[in-house]
Order: structure tokens, then C-alpha cells, then sequence
């Protein structure tokens, strides 16, 4: 494990920091989310200090990496806790949150999650937050994008085969969308997961394929993600839908590894640069972090996370100052019953931490050209198909007509 510190200054030496401390992936299979995560901060934490610090204080990140391994999560808060002191703790991805809550609930400590989906359901702690627009119910929201105009289509479908990671994140995710077929009559025509280590999806998708669904909803992680798409090319799968819960569509080196092989793919997006998505200083602060993304080697475009950490530690750093100082009871009191102006818009907590209001994109992949990047940035590759406050265009259907038309 490497700490990595970051943010003092000359000028705000002479008093002690105030400490965020927290796990992230920085190697491993998810570490170009992680790393790209840590940059966000970073650049949070360089904005306060050369204005100051908070409450006259500089801040300093204490970062250790968790190798992508859930298994070492709940030593390393034990240690940022024991042995680091921190005054602010955040968390990370679903898989890795879960097993940091029990030392953070002993300890009394307030959490802000950073991309963790419904984990305050199990744990119901009233120092927990999540930066992530889930809402109130995650499960929910993650997964009625894509359903709410599935079954907009004519003919309206009948069936739906769900496949997912045996992970936390994507059993969740599989749980909103058993839900979304029962409250819409669909029937669920085959219903897997596959071991973290699948590197052959095709006997799975193979499977899945002889049941004939009409839509098919994926619950994946950024490899099974790639995996899965490239295979249902192989196959020829032909819904009418296809997509879901699938973590990776949204980093730049995925965007540009799998190109055109995304045309007509339904994802999730947190932020995007479509015409209907406008937040007052998401732009400024994506340009800080493009500025640096590529010479440190991290997701050239950021727009799932760092943005996201970055609004973390705004609504953490807002608390601080408000309060007057580092009480664990003050500070979680202030942003239950306040409403904070981020980078990705306004965000009001509920009891259970979670985004009062839901804001979850479903957005369908069109008009990929090739395998540059730099078309990402442009409005038009990702449209917007749910929530209809941001809708920027139309479901495309069937699949095979989704990735004909988008390609012309």
C-alpha cells in the first residue's frame, strides 16, 4: 500500500491539516478509474489550499491503494482511522464501500461514498452520503432508463434475459432490473451471473441467446463490459435492446478501445456534454482536469468520476467551513439539512444520504466513427433517452437497426 499525500502550501503550513483520507483503486483492474478519481481530488484540494485552506487550515489527502482488492479495504480504514487521524473520510466503488461501513460505523465517523450503489439500504447510517445521483432508491434509477423506454416500443416487448458479475454492484443492479420486468409484466426468459474472473462470455451469452429475449440487460464491470459487447458482435445477438448496468462504457480508454462496436448500446452516464446538460462550472473544472489527464496517463475525457469527487469534497469542504471546524455529529447534521451548488448541479440529501432527487442518464451510444476519442466531446455520441428533463433524442430500435443507422 502506497500513501500518497498531497495539497500543502507554504501559507497555510503553521496550522495542522485538515486530513481526507481514503482507499482507491491505483492498481489493479479498476485502477484507471481510481487514478482518475485521485486526480479529481487532487485538483479540489489545490484550488483550497491556494485560497487558503479551510477555516484557515491546509488540507492534505491521505490515499492508500487497495489494489481493486475489496479485501484490504477494511485494514486500510482502520489504519486512516487509527494511525492517520483523518478528520474526513470518502469511499469508493460499491464492491469496496460495503466492507469499509462496519469500521466506519464503530468509529462514528461520517462517509461520503463516491460511486457506491445502494449501500445504505443494508446498513441504514445516518453518516453515510453518496456523491453518485442514484437517489433514494439506486436500484431503481440505475435501471428504469432503460426499461421505461423498452417497453415505449411497438410492439411492446415480452421478455428480458439478465446476465451480471456475481459482484455486489451488479447483484444490485440485477435486483432493480428483476423489479422493473415484474412492474412492467415482462417475463425473464433466463437470469445468470457469471465468476469475476469470466474471460469467455461466449457459452453465456450463447445461453442466453437461445431463449430468444427481447431485451437484453447486462450488469458488467469495465473487462466484462468489453467482453460482452465484442461477443454479442460475434454471436450476431439480435434484441431489440441491448445494454443495462455496464460500467466502463462511460471511461475514455473503453470509449476509444471499443469504437463503433458501441453503436446502438444502451449505458448509464452520470455527466456528458449533450446540449440538454448544462452545470455552472462543470466545464472550468473538466478543463483543469483534461489539462493533466494525459500527461499523468488517466481517463482523458473524466466525466463519470473525477467531476463527481470533485463535488464531493466541495459539499465536504462547504460543511467544514460552515461548521467551524472537523465535528463528526455537526458536519453530518450541516449536509442533511442543507443544499449544496456543485459541479454537477445542486444536490440535497435525504435521510438516507442518498440524492433527494434521482439523475441517473440513459443514453444510447450513435454515431461512432472509428476509434477517436475526441468525438466524445462532441454532442450527438450519447444520447440522452431517459430522464425526460434531459432527453436529447429517441430510443433506437432494434439493435441491429440501432447500429445500421447509427453508422450512416
Amino acid at each position: 500500500m502506497i500513501a500518497a499525500l498531497y495539497g500543502s502550501t507554504d501559507a497555510s503550513r503553521a496550522a495542522d491539516p485538515i486530513k481526507v483520507g481514503f482507499a482507491m483503486q491505483l492498481t489493479g483492474p479498476l485502477a484507471g478509474n481510481g487514478k482518475a478519481a485521485l486526480l479529481g481530488a487532487q485538483i479540489w484540494a489545490d484550488e483550497v489550499n491556494k485560497a487558503g485552506g479551510l477555516i484557515g487550515r491546509p488540507v492534505e489527502l491521505v490515499v492508500y491503494d487497495d489494489q481493486s482488492n475489496p479485501g484490504l479495504v477494511p485494514g486500510i480504514y482502520s489504519k486512516l482511522l487509527d494511525v492517520d487521524k483523518v478528520d474526513l473520510l470518502l469511499s469508493n466503488n460499491t464492491n469496496q464501500t460495503a466492507p469499509a461501513m462496519p469500521t466506519i460505523i464503530q468509529h462514528k465517523r461520517l462517509i461520503m461514498g463516491m460511486f457506491a450503489l445502494a449501500i445504505n439500504e443494508q446498513f441504514k447510517y445516518p453518516g453515510y452520503f453518496q456523491i453518485q445521483p442514484y437517489g433514494p432508491n439506486g436500484k431503481d434509477s440505475l435501471t428504469r432508463g432503460f426499461f421505461e423506454n423498452a417497453i415505449a416500443m411497438n410492439p411492446k416487448p415480452t421478455t428480458v434475459a439478465l446476465v451480471g458479475a456475481d459482484a455486489e454492484f451488479s447483484k444490485n443492479a440485477l435486483d432493480g432490473a428483476r423489479a422493473q420486468a415484474k412492474r412492467l409484466g415482462l417475463n425473464i426468459v433466463y437470469d445468470k451471473v457469471y465468476p469475476p474472473t469470466t474471460v469467455n462470455f461466449t457459452p453465456v451469452l450463447k445461453a442466453m441467446q437461445a431463449t430468444s429475449p427481447d431485451l437484453v440487460f447486462v450488469a458488467s464491470y469495465p473487462s466484462d463490459t468489453v467482453g460482452i459487447i465484442r461477443t454479442a458482435h460475434e454471436i450476431n445477438l439480435e434484441p431489440k435492446v441491448f445494454g443495462g448496468a455496464m460500467v466502463g462504457t462511460q471511461y475514455a480508454a473503453i470509449k476509444q478501445q471499443l469504437g463503433e462496436a458501441l453503436n446502438g448500446v444502451l449505458s448509464f452516464e452520470q455527466y456528458i456534454p449533450e446540449p440538454t446538460v448544462k452545470f455552472p462550472g462543470i466545464e472550468d473544472m473538466l478543463k483543469k482536469y483534461q489539462a493533466k489527464a494525459a500527461e499523468q496517463g488517466v481517463d482523458v475525457l473524466g466525466y463519470y468520476v473525477p467531476a463527481f469527487v470533485y463535488s464531493a469534497l466541495q459539499v465536504l469542504g462547504e460543511a467544514v467551513t460552515k461548521t467551524g471546524g472537523v465535528d463528526q455529529q455537526k458536519l453530518i447534521s450541516y449536509i442533511h439539512g442543507n443544499k449544496f451548488t456543485t459541479v454537477v448541479g445542486d444536490i440535497a440529501f435525504g435521510p438516507d444520504g442518498e440524492w433527494v432527487e434521482p439523475r441517473m442518464f440513459a443514453v444510447q451510444f450513435r454515431n461512432i466513427k472509428g476509434n477517436d476519442v475526441q468525438q466524445f466531446t462532441q454532442p450527438g455520441k450519447e444520447v440522452i433517452i431517459y430522464p425526460p428533463k434531459y432527453k436529447s433524442g429517441d430510443l433506437v430500435y432494434p439493435f441491429v437497426n440501432a447500429q445500421k443507422n447509427a453508422q450512416n
